[in-house]
């Protein structure tokens, strides 16, 4: 599609991707990314176990599309968070926090009407069987997104908007506006989307799958796990199947787990394993990952390189306890993206390997 090659292209010897005709203006005066959904204030536990025997919890904040603009910000990009919040202490605490991390907030509403969502979560992997989250969202100000309350176009002062299909189980206004920017529009920036299947927030979970298939096919990048493609649209037989179930974006991102990510873009099937990682806590790695791919994508980086800064980004967000970790120096990120096959299958990466460099904590 015509977004994803102004998006990659880039100017003679400078490495920045450029848009093309009208766009020029329009890109040069807003956002390198735009984010679009909904944050919510997170309480994490003190300690491992049931909620009901979580003696304390900490706050702190979570949100698939805020966690990317993070991310985006913290490596150097112009990124904006769109959303709406409550008029609320918690309200104004996200917008402080996401803020804090160099975020554009400015398009973020207040409503006096809806109170700000919250939610607490147990410490344990959101796969494992004994996780638990408790959600108080229902009736959300996000959930008051719609395209008359958030103008599609007024979204498009970007290179990049990003999507999750968190955003349309919300409510049905939110699914409208989804639907309206998932059709392809004159001016319509690269539009990514994340699937971010959560059947929990789906009153019917055939529906609610079937919603986000229809999404990811209006959409230019898709980043989807080969596992959430099998559990939603019961896609079995690998990579090449999940491609066959969404032959329509340019760029479709298999993740893979520990092993690593695939992506279909140009023609051509890439593949890159994950470097191992001792893991401290999952929540926030899928988001991480985009980031990553998202950044490296601005940079005008090849396609390989782009999954390995989308792994390396994944990796910082999964040696801390929340959601938004420090993302690697350029410079670091670089030198390892450009690693050899060898070297990067060997690396192991711990906690504090963004701070103290390959030399002292990335091990072979």
């Amino acid at each position: 599609m015509s977004n994803i090659r102004a998006v990659s292209a880039q100017q003679p010897g400078t490495g920045t991707p450029t848009a093309h005709g009208e766009g020029d203006a329009r890109i040069e005066s807003g956002a390198d990314v735009v984010c679009l959904g909904e944050s919510m204030v997170t309480f994490l536990p003190s300690r491992p176990g049931r909620l009901a025997d979580v003696p304390s919890f900490r706050r702190t904040i979570g949100g698939a599309e805020s966690n990317v603009a993070c991310a985006l910000a913290l490596a150097g990009h112009r990124a904006k968070w769109v959303s709406r919040v409550g008029d609320d202490g918690f309200g104004t605490h996200l917008l402080d926090a996401i803020g804090a991390y160099g975020v554009d907030v400015a398009d973020v509403t207040r409503d006096p009407h809806r109170r700000t969502g919250i939610y607490f979560r147990t410490a344990d992997d959101r796969d494992d069987a004994t996780h638990e989250v408790a959600y108080y969202r229902a009736g959300s100000a996000a959930s008051a997104m719609s395209p008359a309350t958030v103008p599609p176009s007024s979204l498009y002062a970007t290179r990049i908007l990003h999507l999750s299909g968190i955003t349309a189980a919300l409510s049905a206004d939110c699914l409208d506006l989804m639907r309206t920017l998932c059709t392809p529009a004159a001016g319509r920036p690269l539009l990514s989307f994340d699937v971010n299947h959560r059947p929990s927030l789906w009153t019917s979970g055939a529906t609610g799958a079937r919603v986000l298939l229809d999404l990811a096919r209006g959409a230019d990048l898709v980043f989807v796990g080969e596992d959430e493609a099998e559990a939603a649209w019961g896609v079995r037989g690998g990579v090449h199947a999940v491609r066959e179930a969404l032959p329509e974006p340019a760029v479709l991102v298999v993740k893979q787990g520990a092993a690593g990510a695939t992506v279909f873009a140009d023609g051509g099937v890439h593949h890159v394993p994950a470097p191992r990682v001792d893991v401290v806590a999952p929540v926030g790695a899928g988001d991480a990952f985009a980031a990553g791919f998202l950044s490296a994508t601005l940079r005008g980086l090849d396609v390989p390189l782009r999954l390995r800064h989308g792994h390396l980004t994944a990796a910082a967000a999964l040696t801390v306890p929340g959601d938004v970790a420090a993302v690697p120096a350029e410079g670091l990120a670089d030198e390892l993206a450009a690693l050899d096959a060898d070297a990067w299958e060997r690396l192991r990466l711990s906690p504090g390997w963004t701070e103290t460099g390959p030399q002292q904590e990335v091990r072979t």
